[in-house]
């Protein structure tokens, strides 16, 4: 912790008395032989920006959100209760800044208590080097945010690092800082929602509630090392209103290729085989999982194939070990013949073994030290685990840094790498002094926004590196396929690193029960900060490995994320090696393995339908259980709940709960309900039961055959083929893979005796080609139906004018649950509906043929193949 330093400017003078802006007010104070300004502004209903800044404490040269203009047409400055003060009027919203002392500022609702209020005497502080922002602390309320923290996902009452940082191994309860540098800190409650975001890229803590002093009364205090604040506030009705303000101000999460939501393998070991060869292994890999039909979209290639062939056999990034791949662009074309897409790991940083170390050194392609004018040196990852070399990390703000990244990338990706795994980018350096280059184009604006030339990188903040870097790997990707969408992964992120990089994951995860279900608070409070193709290294990264009933039910649950990776590094005797895991390790599992993976595969169109609705609209596609139902009190009174651990949404259909704990073959899960009228659920497995919205159930999750899967009564999940398939827009299929030429659509009514044909459900989702730049040509389709007690009336709409999925003309299938013995017919006398065979599970299904194929003599009830 820094040195606390700490000063409480005072005696603000209103700047703006005789200006007509509607949007802003602004306070100065000289009370110091430093000017401090202080202003408050409306930029569009619900989101307000502060600064709070001196030419000693500027503002962050380069934000993490670009600086949006207000509308200039939604607020309206009106007088406050005394001559110190004012509100910002914006609809149904309101903001007070009172400067009796230091400033003061309210958001809420009109005519209700304000939401966030700052702390009186102690608000606006500048803290040395830094600054510090005090405000009120409302227990029992919900925050969440951070973008990364240990479970559970409420962070009342707690402290943490604003930082990032390699957690090899961590504890997903207890480590901090991770991975993740967002400074977003949301407080929900049933009457509102309010979110403060710092744009700052450099280091510092939050206190949520965790610091007391009788003095004060509860407060929550963020505290930024260097520079002045801007944050901003967004106000809404619901987490939804909120999210989706945040992505209008810092960027809506991107188009992920369709590929990459299928099953993604990995494991370190692979690529750091000498004998066998490192190529020749990852191809037995490849062959095993044809030989245990288990369909693979995806391999992560681990830093083994940039390791030196001699000693010291360190990494060395956009190099190859030519004895592991004599034939690099032949091994990835073996592989893409497989259809599996590699994904190359890239670090950002130079071990002194590496063959160009000096020349990028002497370059200025590295930061420097000021204590010694020359290159700054680091203690750098090479190799094990625990295990390190001295080196330089890369200065994405250099213009030689940043060729020398793109370049590198370029030629990945022109060798076959389809994907770049920015790893290793929390730049964990031990030195705010160090100096930056400031050289490249890309932070040209930041340096005109300084009054006076700083390039420590304490004020840029090294968090800064991560966004630049991931920015330089999709603009290189954009070049080189430039008729394919980037795919950059990221290990660490900023709110601005998920302008360019579409995924993430929680890293080094450790093996446990525990482990597995921590992670689900992490996933759901990563979807409200943006990252939103979010996932975890299934079966754990590093330890123990994983039992096979703890395998089996991390792999049920992993399932139903929005990202699906097996990958890890088992740490053993040879500790630059590990172990890994496999879907084949455990015979006795391999059939329910297997069965799992492929329904993976079914919920592609699900899934992907989720992120194209989260590239729209930043809804998440896993969810917080109260996500939605704001009206049900036991979202927010329940502590199992509020911690985020046990269950979750995928999109607005399926509650997903797990067992966490060996032996138990049973789980309880919470029903939230929307209104007196919600029809509630049904357990998609055995014994299929209907369970009504607003209770707590217990589910029968027998650990061979299922976790806690439900299905909300109304909605529906749209359903491909369980084996990989050729997305609509690739342009080479060298894998002959079978084209996504089928469309199934999973439909849960209300159960036969409550069903009366009075009520309507109607759902949604979308499609495109799976592969193009944005913007994406969507297709979109609704489905509605209404039930009686012998059959399931239904109809299909679609918009398919800027895309036509080729299932189109091949028609859609209904899919009734197992045990619905009811007729689905056509609410449309012109559209024929045919009976088909059930499927293996025995649920009945119904094609809807294509529009002008009905065939004469079919009627709309149904005509039986």
């Amino acid at each position: 912790m820094a040195p606390q330093r700490e000063f409480v400017p005072k005696t603000y003078t209103d700047q703006d008395e005789e200006s007509a802006d509607n949007t802003l007010i602004h306070l100065k104070t000289s009370v110091t032989d430093v000017t401090t300004d202080f202003t408050f502004e409306a930029i569009k209903p619900g989101l307000f920006r502060t600064t709070f800044s001196s030419k000693t404490h500027p503002l962050p040269p380069f934000p993490s959100a670009p600086r949006l203009k207000p509308d200039g047409l939604t607020s309206i400055v009106l007088d406050g209760p005394n001559d110190f003060s004012k509100i910002l009027a914006c609809g149904d919203i309101e903001a007070t800044v009172d400067w009796t002392g230091a400033p003061i500022v309210s958001v809420g609702f009109t005519g209700h208590q304000p939401l966030h209020t700052d702390l009186p005497f102690r608000s606006y502080v500048i803290d040395g080097p830094g600054i510090a922002h005090y405000t009120r602390y409302h227990r029992n309320s919900l925050y969440v945010g951070l973008g990364e923290k240990a479970a559970p996902m409420d962070l009342s009452n707690r402290h943490f690092t604003l930082s990032a940082t390699d957690c090899f191994g961590y504890d997903v309860h207890r480590t901090d800082p991770m991975y993740k540098h967002i400074p977003l800190l949301i407080r929900a409650t049933p009457n509102g929602v309010v979110a403060t975001f710092s744009t700052s890229h450099a280091r510092g803590c939050y206190s949520v509630g965790s610091e007391m002093d009788g003095m004060w009364g509860p407060f929550k205090v963020y505290r930024q090392d260097y520079g002045g604040l801007e944050l901003y506030t967004m106000i809404g009705r619901t987490l939804q209103e909120v999210v989706k303000l945040y992505a209008d101000l810092v960027g809506y999460p991107l188009l992920v290729p369709r590929w990459a939501f299928g099953y993604l393998a990995g494991g370190m070991k692979y690529s750091m085989l000498d004998s066998p060869r490192a190529s020749d292994a990852l191809m037995q890999f490849a062959v095993k999982l044809e030989k245990h039909d288990i369909p693979c979209s995806g391999f992560q290639m681990s830093s083994g194939y940039t390791v030196a062939e001699k000693e010291p056999k360190t990494g060395n990034v956009f190099s190859w070990n030519r004895h592991r791949f004599p034939d690099p662009k032949g091994f990835c074309d073996a592989f893409h013949r497989r259809g599996i897409r590699l994904i190359a790991n890239v670090k950002p940083y130079v071990l002194a073994s590496h063959p160009e170390y000096e020349k990028l050194r002497e370059g200025g392609t590295i930061f420097s030290d000021p204590r010694s004018g020359k290159s700054a040196v680091a203690r750098l990852w090479s190799a094990g685990g625990g295990e390190s070399g001295e080196g330089g990390y890369i200065d994405f703000s250099s213009k030689a840094g940043w060729e020398f990244w793109y370049n590198g990338v370029k030629e990945l990706r022109k060798t076959g790498m389809g994907c770049m795994w920015n790893d290793n980018n929390e730049y964990t350096i031990p030195d705010d002094a160090w100096m930056l280059e400031l050289s490249h184009t890309t932070i040209q604006d930041a340096l005109n926004r300084l009054d006076e030339e700083r390039k420590d990188i304490g004020l840029w903040g090294r968090a800064m590196q991560c966004e630049l870097m991931a920015k330089c790997s999709h603009d290189a990707l954009a070049e080189a396929k430039p008729d394919e969408r980037p795919f950059v992964l990221t290990r660490s992120a900023t709110a601005g690193t998920m302008r360019y990089a579409a995924s993430s994951w929680s890293g080094d995860n450790v093996t446990s029960w525990d482990s597995m279900r921590g992670a689900n608070a992490l996933s759901v409070t990563a979807g409200m900060c943006l990252l939103q193709c979010y996932g975890h290294d299934i079966g754990g990264f590093e330890g123990p490995q994983p039992s096979p009933e703890l395998l089996l039910r991390w792999v049920q649950l992993g399932i139903h994320s929005p990202r699906f990776a097996i990958n890890c590094f088992k740490t053993l005797l040879d500790n630059n090696v590990g172990d890994v895991i496999e879907p084949w390790m455990y015979p006795q599992i391999i059939p329910e393995i297997r069965k799992a993976i492929r329904r993976r595969y079914e919920i592609i169109p699900y899934l992907y339908s989720l992120m194209l609705q989260s590239h729209r609209t930043a809804v998440p596609p896993q969810r917080w259980t109260g996500w939605g139902y704001e009206a049900d009190h036991e979202v927010w009174t329940n502590k199992v709940l509020k911690d985020g651990e046990t269950q979750y949404w995928l999109g607005d259909t399926l509650l997903i709960g797990g067992i966490y704990e060996p032996g138990q073959s049973q789980a309880h899960l919470y029903l939230p309900k929307r209104s007196n009228d919600d029809a509630g659920f049904l357990n998609t497995n055995t014994p299929y039961q209907y369970l009504s919205a607003g209770q707590w159930a217990t589910i029968h999750s027998p650990w061979k055959e299922s976790i806690p899967v439900l299905a909300r009564i109304g909605g529906a999940v749209p359903v491909g083929k369980n084996k990989q398939v050729a997305a609509p827009g690739e342009k080479s299929n060298k894998a002959n893979l079978t084209p996504d030429n089928w469309r199934g659509v999973e439909v849960f009514p209300p159960p036969e005796e409550s069903s009366d044909g009075t009520k309507t459900f109607v759902a949604s989702w979308l499609e495109d080609d799976g592969i193009s730049l944005p913007p994406a040509k969507v297709a979109k389709f609704v489905i509605g139906y209404a039930a009686t007690s012998h059959e399931v009336a239904v109809s299909i709409a679609k918009d398919t004018t800027a895309f036509t999925p080729p299932w189109v003309m091949r028609g859609l299938t209904i899919i009734l649950p197992v045990g619905d013995k009811r007729q689905v017919v056509s609410s449309d006398e012109r559209v024929l509906i045919e009976a088909r065979r059930e499927d293996e599970s025995g649920r009945r299904r119904f094609l809807v043929h294509p529009e002008g194929q009905v065939a004469r003599g079919k009627h709309r009830s149904g005509a039986t193949k």
